[in-house]
Order: structure tokens, then C-alpha cells, then sequence
């Protein structure tokens, strides 16, 4: 990861890893088969501690906890990072291969999780799905950062979370808490 604070993943070399981590290359490629694989096994151990899931407050607080800090980190140096990866993986279909299997199935799996708990505790308009959902909430961050026809600002990682969720019915007060619908009288 320090590598990459000064040049671009395509420009980093194994021997340069190497010489960074202080072993030989035969030690790197015993773990990894290329330097992409590296860098997303990197990314992911840095990437997870910074973006927690909290499993302890209502789902719909939790996915907004965790959707706030994941735009904060790619409006980053981690944006950076996962843009270069994504932009390798275009032209080799085994480092995007790998992304999604190390990274993104895995993710997935935890916001899927909270998503079905969602649904059992808040009535959410009939016919969603949670692939749906999760689309819904994370893709605009990925567009932002691959395409640039907006900035991952203070604004947006403030207000999207919450018009999303919004549009589902779920709101919010000013402490981040679903706030309850009065009972009918």
C-alpha cells in the first residue's frame, strides 16, 4: 500500500513489493500469483477495518453508518486504489475475477445480511428485492469514482444515503436514527 501512495498499481513491480515487505520475490509469488493480487489482498485488509457493518443498531442505521464511511475512503486514496484494480481488470479478466471473489462477494454477503434483517423489522414498499437494494445504494459511489461526472463530496456522502432510504420509507432524525412512526390512533 506504501507503494502506491507514490505510483500507479501499473507501475509497481514485484521486485519493488519485495523490497517493501523486505523478502524475496519467490516468497511474494509463493502467496500470490501477481502484484494486483497484492494489492487487492492489501486493500481488503485495509479497507475492511475502515468500513465496519455494526450488527447492534437497526439495520437501516447500520447501512448508512457503513455506506458514509465506505464514500468517505473511496472519495480517497482507497477510491484511487480500487479504481486502478477495476481499470486493470478490464483488460485481464482474472484480476476482476479475483476482486469480486476476495472482495466483493464477501461485502456483498454482509449488506445482503442486513438488508433481509431490514426487511423483517421496517415494512419497505412491496415487490424490492435486496440485490435490487444494495444496487440502489451502492452503485452511485462506483460511478462516481470510475466516471468522475461527479465529486464523492461532503454533500453527497451527508444526503444520498438518506434520500435512499427515503424513497423506501425510512427515515431519519438529526442523530441518525430511524425515526418511528407514530401509532396509528
Amino acid at each position: 500500500m506504501t507503494l502506491l501512495k507514490d505510483e500507479p498499481l501499473q507501475t509497481v513491480t514485484i521486485e519493488a513489493i519485495a523490497r517493501e515487505a523486505g523478502v524475496s520475490k519467490a516468497t511474494i509469488y509463493r502467496w500470490w500469483s501477481s502484484k494486483a493480487l497484492v494489492v487487492i489482498d492489501a486493500f481488503i485488509e485495509s479497507h475492511i477495518a475502515r468500513t465496519p457493518m455494526r450488527f447492534d443498531i437497526d439495520p437501516a442505521e447500520a447501512l448508512v453508518l457503513h455506506w458514509r464511511a465506505m464514500a468517505e475512503q473511496y472519495r480517497g486514496w482507497a477510491g484511487q486504489i480500487v479504481a486502478q484494480i477495476l481499470a486493470e481488470g478490464q483488460s485481464d479478466p482474472t484480476i476482476l475475477r479475483e476482486f469480486r471473489q476476495r472482495f466483493h462477494y464477501g461485502r456483498r454477503a454482509v449488506v445482503r445480511e442486513v438488508f433481509e434483517h431490514l426487511f423483517k423489522v421496517h415494512t419497505v414498499p412491496e415487490g424490492l428485492h435486496c440485490e435490487d437494494l444494495m444496487d440502489m445504494l451502492y452503485a452511485p459511489i462506483y460511478m462516481r469514482l470510475l466516471w468522475g461526472h461527479a465529486p464523492i463530496d461532503d454533500a453527497f456522502i451527508q444526503n444520498y444515503p438518506l434520500t435512499m432510504f427515503r424513497l423506501l420509507g425510512i427515515t431519519f432524525d438529526d442523530d441518525l436514527r430511524v425515526q418511528k412512526l407514530p401509532a396509528p390512533s
